[in-house]
């Protein structure tokens, strides 16, 4: 009962608006890419008005923001906190292009929007900020995996992680979609890192 009472709170329905409008965005932005993204048709897909769009998010570079956040909580997702370093970095690697596999819709949100990085300077903001969080939280596991002997300590860590980084993302392109592509990637790079398990 309390539960259905709190769904009712404004706050609640609010934030639900919210999402529905964000996941209206990332979907368009997946199906027609950034120059097909109509901000009046994510307002009907979600049954509002362009005014209520506009109070959620009163720019589109606000909504493009809170796509990429939603992108990034996906990616979130595949870095499971237990385990060894070591097991972690794999487990997120595996976990990472298992999630582009089974999302193809993220990876197309994620190209889209660095292609647009290119010629559009807020988008640019956006994106490096995203990369600046996604790069610190990889080297962390990083240093944490070397100082725990799991990784070679002459590895630099923050060319480690734009390495990591630079893989992932280059999955999220057409040319590297193909998932034998992909896997032949994180195989090496898990053999390079030393983190490959003993079935692998």
């Amino acid at each position: 009962m309390a539960t259905r009472a709190a769904s009712r709170q404004p706050g609640a329905v609010s934030e639900k608006r919210r999402q529905q409008l964000v996941l209206a965005a990332y979907g368009e932005l997946a199906e027609r890419g950034f120059e097909g993204l109509r901000t009046r048709e994510v307002a009907a897909g979600v049954g509002v008005n362009i005014a209520t769009l506009h109070y959620y998010f009163p720019t589109k570079e606000s909504l493009i923001r809170a796509v990429l956040d939603h992108a990034m909580d996906r990616f979130r997702t595949t870095l499971a906190p237990h385990g060894s370093p070591a097991d972690q970095l794999r487990n997120y690697l595996r976990a990472t292009r298992k999630l582009l596999l089974e999302e193809p819709e993220l990876g197309a949100v994620m190209a889209e929007l660095a292609l647009r990085s290119v010629r559009d300077d807020s988008i640019g903001s956006i994106m490096n900020e995203m990369y600046d969080v996604w790069h610190a939280t990889l080297r962390g596991l990083l240093k944490r995996a070397a100082r725990e002997g799991n990784l070679r300590p002459e590895l630099d860590s923050d060319a480690v992680a734009a390495l990591i980084i630079a893989t992932l993302t280059s999955m999220t392109l057409p040319v590297m979609s193909d998932a034998r592509r992909g896997d032949q990637a994180l195989r090496q790079l898990e053999r390079w890192l030393g983190v490959t398990s003993p079935k692998s």
